[in-house]
């Protein structure tokens, strides 16, 4: 864990156990609110994502799934036509 992290942990943890901070947390509107904030940062993340493929739509662009989605029919088709010629040189 970075020097950084760390003492943010660690002020947390002091804040946390100051009882100003520990009764206001008592509050059911903002335990809410910090639930709220918590889910913030996976919303942006899919609304970016959702924009990305939309622009790439647009654009008329593969997205990253799409390509991942052509490299394993690639990988599959070359198995098989590996699979199909040992069999034909068998013969």
């Amino acid at each position: 864990m970075s020097s950084f992290k760390k003492t943010l942990m660690k002020q947390g943890l002091k804040l946390m156990s100051d009882p100003r901070v520990m009764k206001v947390m008592q509050d059911e509107r903002v335990m809410k609110a910090v639930m709220q904030m918590m889910t913030v940062p996976g919303k942006v993340q899919s609304f970016t994502n959702e924009q990305v493929e939309k622009l790439a739509k647009v654009m008329n662009l593969a997205t990253e799934d799409e390509v991942n989605d052509l490299k394993r029919q690639i990988r599959r088709l070359e198995e098989e036509l590996s699979r199909l010629d040992k069999t034909d040189k068998r013969r």
